[in-house]
């Protein structure tokens, strides 16, 4: 099982993004490096949505956030190693889309988020055609 490594600020910012963007998915980028089973997030990036007939329950990355990020990502030594979103007023567990959707190698932070706050916050990595549940650690 794979440790995301995430610090107190960075799960603070995430979290403060997806309640400003409730009740629709919102979505971003995580960077850092991965070794040894572990990805160390140093960076969590927010993109835009660009899906606006299904906002609620659906999100498309915008392609120019992941560009930037990945040039961000490469200039200083760094990688894209996950995407974070969130699932409004549904369980922090990967739907059949996100697996649909999801590459292998990296971390996808999923939050369930209510009219009453972030209700939980978890990590998932690919592995074959199914998820496993990640360690968060700070």
């Amino acid at each position: 099982m794979a440790t995301l490594q995430l610090s107190g600020e960075l799960k603070a910012r995430i979290e403060n993004l997806v309640r400003t963007g409730y009740p629709h998915e919102t979505c971003g980028l995580l960077i850092g490096r991965q070794a040894n089973g572990t990805v160390s997030v140093t960076e969590a990036l927010a993109a835009r949505n660009l899906n606006r007939e299904r906002a609620r329950d659906r999100f498309e990355l915008d392609p120019q956030a992941f560009l930037d990020a990945d040039r961000h990502a490469r200039d200083t030594g760094q990688e894209v190693v996950g995407i974070w979103h969130s699932h409004p007023d549904h369980p922090a567990r990967p739907s059949e889309i996100d697996r649909s959707l999801a590459w292998p190698g990296w971390s996808y932070v999923i939050l369930s988020v209510s009219r009453d706050g972030i209700q939980d916050f978890r990590s998932w990595r690919l592995a074959g055609n199914r998820f496993e549940e990640e360690v968060i650690a700070p």
